[in-house]
């Protein structure tokens, strides 16, 4: 027995066993951007009179490099997926929502990459 509808079971709609997964990224990403961020304000304050070379000094720091690298890959993850969310709420012409879902996960893809590489520059002196 089915709880779909005749339509819906005809249609092949149903549920795509996504959004549980989806929400729960979402908020164990959230939970690992508050330490992530703090740290980075906690740095950024301390670091404010620094001039180049101690920054570089600091990132060069295996350890910063790491947290630095997590910050930009939780945070990239979540800004796609929140994005993701708002496209799918709000935007209703399929061939439009497809396009910016598309654009939405090539961009943040590339401004991750684009981030990762600026960090390992820095951090392996290149």
């Amino acid at each position: 027995m089915s709880l779909k509808t005749p339509l819906g079971q005809v249609r092949g709609l149903g549920s795509a066993k996504d959004g549980t997964n989806h929400w729960w990224m979402q908020r164990l990403t959230a939970l690992a951007l508050v330490p992530l961020t703090l740290w980075l304000a906690v740095v950024a304050v301390s670091y404010s009179g620094a001039d180049y070379p101690a920054a570089v000094e600091l990132v060069s720091n295996p350890a910063v490099t790491v947290t630095l690298l997590l910050l930009i890959g939780a945070m990239f993850y979540h800004a796609q997926l929140g994005l993701q969310v708002v496209i799918e709420d709000y935007v209703h012409l399929e061939w439009l929502k497809l396009s910016a879902l598309i654009g939405v996960k090539f961009a943040t893809i590339v401004a991750a990459v684009v981030a990762v590489m600026s960090v390992m520059r820095v951090s392996l002196g290149n």
